[in-house]
């Protein structure tokens, strides 16, 4: 088994459609195949707590509480996933791919929701507790055509969740919030053109990861 001492946490980012459930399907088959153990999440959700937050928030029923409530049930939902679900499974050896994360937040809640920057700072640095991603991929595509790919996945009688709906010009501010936190944090932040091709952004995917476990690898073993 080639299991990791400790173990190594990816977000996925980015607009509707953009193909994040799709991508974290594809990389965690290909990282069991390695031996890897893989656990997937997604957020809001991924754990009890965070699951029954979720319908809440996705629905638009707490979105007559403002913005700031939004972001503080988010919060707690985070809260619960982090400590319940994706810090356990980090240290006790686990490759964690969740579907959005702090980013998000970051995103959502704090541009295009117009909350203070450092009301949404203090949030996160309570809610993360320092389980920051090692790597945050980014997949990145114009959001016309993210809403069109979002619209044709939905199943007949599906509706659209509350941020499918929104403006056209929400979703580019969106755009560009994401690639600005990639471009503030290079290290962490990795932004792959999401409108290649299924398998070819399915093999950048891996690649980037395999190269900075690979990273994270040599560093433990030359700090030991």
């Amino acid at each position: 088994m080639n299991g990791l001492a400790r173990g190594f946490f990816i977000s996925f980012e980015g607009g509707e459609g953009v193909g994040k459930t799709t991508q974290i399907k594809r990389l965690a088959a290909s990282l069991r195949e390695m031996g890897h153990n893989v656990h997937e999440t997604r957020e809001p959700g991924g754990s009890p707590g965070a699951e029954a937050v979720r319908h809440v928030l996705l629905s638009g029923a707490a979105e007559a509480l403002g913005p700031g409530m939004e972001a503080i049930l988010f919060a707690a939902a985070r809260s619960d996933h982090v400590e319940t679900v994706i810090r356990p499974a980090v240290e006790a050896g686990t490759i964690v791919l969740t579907d959005r994360f702090m980013d998000s937040s970051r995103v959502y809640q704090g541009v295009t929701g117009g909350l203070d920057p450092a009301f949404m700072a203090a949030l996160e640095r309570v809610t993360v507790n320092g389980m920051v991603p090692d790597l945050t991929i980014i997949l990145d595509i114009e959001p016309e055509e993210g809403l069109r790919r979002a619209s044709a996945r939905r199943g007949e009688g599906e509706d659209a969740d509350r941020y499918e709906k929104e403006q056209v010009a929400i979703h580019r501010r969106r755009r560009k919030a994401f690639l600005d936190i990639a471009e503030a944090e290079p290290e962490r932040c990795v932004v792959i053109d999401a409108s290649a091709g299924e398998e070819d952004i399915a093999a950048k995917v891996l690649e980037t990861v395999r190269a900075k476990i690979g990273v994270l690898d040599d560093a433990k073993a030359g700090a030991e």
